[in-house]
């Protein structure tokens, strides 16, 4: 093979990836922003999740795509394990959408898709149009790679040697699927590589009974996307990765052991699509089976697994070992069925805000050891809270405005009007505990140093805030008026605190005991632990008021 084939093959393999990309995307504008709830909301159980994958994958083109969306949502805590598996098995039905569209001879259409798709999504003002403009263009670039891996492919039929070599996988399998696995590892698309294959069966490189290893390895291939993903992920998000690999490998492990014991099974199988091609009235053609082969393989291996979901998990639970100390995500204590009976909805918000506050202060408590220990590992702890308690707030506020004040008592809508106030309060701590980690890695990338003093203040104040959150608490579990008066006590006394800090902190700068840098880092600490007292005061406030 020329270095001219090398590239002409990669360059077609590069217009079939890109139009890929471009046909994917194009169709997930045009399904709008759902897809991803989709995912979320319907995989209530494995039948469920079974379809959703499927018509995921074959909208947006890749089920690398779902795989590395459902680690996603595993990770961040919105999908289940058990949930992910069924979503899993659907992707891997899902791709084979794309093999049984280039299977059909369309590629003398690319150049009309592409003149036409260009015209839509450059010159289009509607975004419907443009969408559809960019699937067709993304249509006939895919099919334009394909013409080109194919034309480049030609010569290596008159290579006798080459031939020869990529026929003996029919002979030895376990040859052609490593093949498969190591072409689908460097594209890192199952689809790309089956291109490839196809390719070489169109222009006659390739019989059936030699691609069918190689289909298998490119099944095994596509997980290796899912591994990488879901590096630096929780457990439950490696665990749904390796459930991709586990029923991936494992699948083809299957089939392959069958091709070593049953004489000449892909003769068999070649017999059965030929007959339904030649029952149908189709042409045989060995692009079709393969892309036959692909859907059916991935279909009853999905269907044969489907029961046995629990199975899989406990396999993935070996593999990936020990417990996540995840929080979880959404409402705990609430649902939209309490909003037949307000007044116990109305108890029930009581723990849920109280469930907010100790996240927002674990985020203060880890502010504080990352600053003393300098600690950026506690930084991403901090963020994940930060995305947690922003979502609790959007669904508190969502679910307070659901419940009917008609049934309610004068004193339970006074309730419902003060945790309004609460819960953007407590939102605010977790702001200021976010900011808080954005100041530390300031101020270890600056390589600061507070002083003895410095750190000592710091570290009294961060624990009189702890306090401060602590009895806030106890505030919203007890309601007790004497507590909300030490709240808005404490918060002047951490106000004449700060004043006091800052003024010693000025003299140490002067003195060139302190170095500017630390103590502008230095000064803002103080700052955001003085608004937390704040918003401690706002709350004890706020009963009062209620009162």
């Amino acid at each position: 093979m020329s270095l001219d084939m090398v590239f002409s093959l990669l360059g077609g393999l590069g217009l079939f990836i890109y139009g890929m990309k471009q046909m994917g995307d194009g169709l997930q504008k045009s399904a709008g922003n759902k897809l991803k709830q989709l995912i979320g909301l319907l995989t209530t159980n494995r039948i469920a999740g079974l379809l959703v994958g499927t018509g995921v994958t074959a909208i947006i083109q890749s089920s690398s795509a779902t795989t590395v969306m459902v680690v996603g949502f595993v990770n961040a805590g919105l999908m289940t394990l058990k949930q992910s598996v069924g979503v899993i098995f659907g992707a891997n039905i899902g791709t084979t959408i794309t093999a049984q569209l280039i299977s059909f001879k369309l590629s003398h259409y690319s150049l009309h898709a592409i003149a036409i798709g260009a015209v839509l999504y450059l010159f289009s003002k509607n975004d419907k149009l443009k969408h559809l403009g960019q699937v067709l263009l993304g249509f006939g670039i895919l099919f334009l790679g394909m013409t080109i891996m194919k034309d480049t492919m030609k010569p290596l039929r008159k290579s006798e040697a080459f031939v020869h070599w990529m026929r003996t996988f029919s002979h030895v399998p376990i040859l052609g699927v490593l093949v498969g696995t190591m072409m689908t590892v460097m594209v890192q698309s199952s689809s790309a590589s089956i291109g490839i294959l196809i390719s070489l069966l169109s222009v006659g490189v390739l019989d059936y009974h030699a691609a069918v290893p190689i289909l298998l390895g490119d099944n095994i291939g596509t997980t290796i996307t899912a591994i990488l993903s879901s590096i630096g992920t929780n457990r439950n998000a490696k665990r749904a990765a390796a459930a991709h690999t586990v029923f991936n490998v494992i699948g083809s492990l299957v089939f392959l052991v069958t091709l070593y014991i049953i004489p000449n099974f892909t003769g068999i199988l070649e017999n059965f699509f030929t007959n339904r091609a030649l029952s149908a009235g189709h042409e045989v053609n060995a692009v079709r089976m393969i892309a036959n082969t692909h859907s059916a393989f991935n279909i009853i291996n999905a269907l044969i697994w489907l029961p046995f979901v629990g199975f899989i998990v406990k396999i993935v639970n070996y593999i990936v070992p020990g417990e996540d100390d995840d929080i979880k995500r959404g409402l705990s204590y609430l649902d939209e069925r309490m909003l037949e009976t307000p007044s116990v909805a109305v108890e029930q918000l009581k723990r849920e805000v109280a469930r907010m506050l100790e996240i927002s202060t674990d985020m203060v408590r880890d502010a504080k050891e990352a600053f003393l220990n300098e600690n950026k590992d506690l930084i991403d702890s901090i963020r994940k809270k930060e995305e947690i308690v922003n979502e609790l707030e959007e669904e508190l506020l969502v679910f307070l405005t659901k419940i009917p004040q008609a049934n309610l008592s004068e004193e339970d809508i006074k309730t419902i009007d003060m945790y309004f106030i609460i819960i953007d309060a407590i939102e605010s701590v977790g702001d200021d505990a976010d900011s808080l980690s954005k100041l530390l890695i300031e101020h270890i990338n600056n390589k600061n140093e507070f002083s003895e003093d410095a750190r000592d203040s710091i570290q009294n104040i961060f624990d009189i805030s702890l306090d401060i959150l602590a009895k806030t608490y106890e505030l919203i579990e007890k309601e007790s008026m004497s507590i909300a008066t030490e709240l808005i006590q404490a918060e002047q006394y951490v106000d004449d605190l700060q004043r006091e800090y800052r003024e010693e902190h000025m003299k140490r700068l002067n003195q060139g005991s302190c170095i500017p840098g630390a103590a502008i880092v230095y000064l803002e600490i103080l700052e955001k632990l003085e608004h937390i007292s704040d918003q401690s005061a706002d709350i004890g406030h706020s009963f009062i008021e209620k009162k």
